[in-house]
């Protein structure tokens, strides 16, 4: 009876330990859900498609909104997506494929496999070609149409006549160039058209039946509408805050570079296998597949502060905490792989200029919660231990606390800009009295810098301070004279 007594209490042990993840896993699930529908409505999103890959499972499978407005047809699972420049992720994966096959060197020069090329090209390694910093001219124009107008022969006859732009390795700039040679190399060492290769080596193996190649001119099962609130204007893109309808077209030779469209479902299970060593079966290829290229001069650079590095097809979020892999597409899709946390997350949606790499951080705070903006995540190492300063001293007293955090510590150091971001951020999150110190302390620290007292003259007037907001916006405007957020403020103030 005893031993009864005892496996009794354990079972009973076991079943509240499990009922009680099982709670906590339908928690997480449910806030993320709310979070998405917030996100969706605060940016106009349609529909998006949501999966959560955790501990090598699929974790979630979630779908919001419409995949078609005109005719109201809700996201499904089966709901394909085109996931643009992502694609390009797959070419990686082609390339480092071909390298195990010993067909090619990531590190071999393009002149081994194109000989039509001009001579300035030929020391231009597949691995430049592949992490953008080849230096080659782009085969699009300013409004990212291709040259030649689609003709592949025009194309590259074009392409060719114009100079390079940097040397080889010297800066990183986005190329589409360099994946259309990826393309042909593909396709002349496999024996077979590189959409039929990837098709065959990773579409097929990972039984991605929803997943094409395609474009708005294609007929493709579920397809999602395409939606948009950025427009091009004579070169530039500018977001109206309208929603129009987006159409693509990306000829069968440029589809190395954009031309992939998918489900959340599909790709998950594309990173399940990449991660069981399904698609790469060495993993020093998947090492190499993920690592931040370095340029000549040793460091690292890629679009913007959030995504910084590139590797093979992949862009990089390169930082001490929960570093990513993170492939973007069409300013409307992207995957974030975090290798440390054993998470990953894929966001599809309908809408150019939604941008869901700039929320992803925060579905997987969900998870790891500090990765929570909220909970500081993001801000520099020294922006962090202000931040907890000035919590534990209830944000008063903010340049005393600065000035005697830099007494004793010779390498902390802010700037203008990362307090300013920072003091935003607690704007968002409904905190403006705190956000009131932080952008106070922002004026004593860079006092000729006029946005600082736009920023600070702004928090002034959102909690009901007129004067002082006058006295700021006036100082700020002083600074610089061109600031029209002062000067239209104090004009409607007159």
């Amino acid at each position: 009876m005893k031993n009864f007594f005892i496996t009794g209490k354990l079972l009973i042990l076991i079943s509240v330990v499990a009922l009680s993840n099982k709670l906590i896993a339908q928690t997480t699930s449910d806030s993320i859900d709310v979070f998405i529908k917030d996100k969706m409505s605060q940016l106009k999103i349609p529909g998006l498609q949501l999966a959560v890959i955790k501990n090598g499972k699929l974790e979630k499978l979630s779908n919001y909104g419409f995949a078609n407005l005109e005719h109201q047809v809700p996201t499904i699972s089966k709901s394909t997506f085109s996931i643009n420049s992502m694609t390009k992720a797959f070419v990686g994966v082609a390339i480092m494929q071909l390298q195990e096959q010993g067909k090619l060197k990531t590190n071999d020069s393009i002149s081994l496999y194109i000989s039509d090329i001009p001579d300035d090209w030929k020391s231009i390694t597949i691995k430049q070609l592949l992490s953008n910093t080849s230096g080659l001219p782009n085969n699009i124009d300013e409004k990212e149409q291709v040259l030649g107008n689609g003709i592949e022969e025009k194309n590259w006859e074009l392409v060719k006549k114009l100079p390079m732009e940097s040397k080889p390795g010297e800066r990183f700039s986005y190329n589409q160039t360099g994946y259309y040679i990826l393309g042909r190399i593909i396709t002349k060492l496999s024996g077979k058209h590189f959409t039929q290769f990837i098709e065959e080596n990773q579409f097929k193996p990972c039984h991605m039946t929803s997943t094409q190649f395609g474009d708005s001119n294609d007929i493709v099962p579920n397809n999602a509408g395409a939606y948009s609130t950025i427009i091009n204007i004579d070169g530039k893109w500018i977001n109206d805050g309208k929603l129009h309808n987006a159409f693509a077209s990306f000829p069968v030779f440029f589809r190395t570079a954009t031309g992939i469209i998918s489900t959340s479902e599909d790709l998950s299970k594309w990173l399940i296998a990449l991660n069981d060593g399904k698609l790469l079966q060495n993993k020093n290829s998947a090492k190499e597949l993920f690592t931040s290229i370095k340029l000549n001069d040793g460091h690292i650079d890629g679009f913007n502060k959030l995504t910084n590095g590139y590797a093979l097809g992949w862009p990089t979020v390169v930082r001490e905490e929960h570093p990513a892999a993170a492939p973007v597409g069409g300013m409307r899709s992207a995957l974030f792989v975090y290798p440390q946390d054993k998470l990953s997350i894929v966001v599809l949606t309908n809408l150019q200029g939604s941008n869901p790499e700039w929320f992803i951080d925060e579905i997987a705070g969900f998870y790891f919660p500090d990765m929570k903006v909220k909970n500081g995540f993001g801000l520099s190492k020294n922006l962090k231990l202000l931040r907890q300063q000035l919590i534990e001293n209830k944000f008063q007293n903010s340049y005393k606390l600065y000035t005697k955090i830099k007494k004793s510590n010779k390498d902390f150091k802010l700037s203008e800009d990362e307090i300013n971001s920072w003091g935003y951020q607690l704007l968002e999150q409904e905190k403006k009295n705190e956000a009131l110190q932080v952008f106070q302390l922002n004026t004593l620290l860079f006092p000729d810098s006029a946005n600082v007292y736009d920023s600070y003259a702004e928090t002034l007037e959102a909690l009901g301070n007129r004067k002082d907001a006058i006295i700021n916006y006036k100082k700020s405007l002083e600074l610089n004279p061109n600031n029209t957020n002062a000067s239209n403020y104090l004009k409607d103030k007159k």
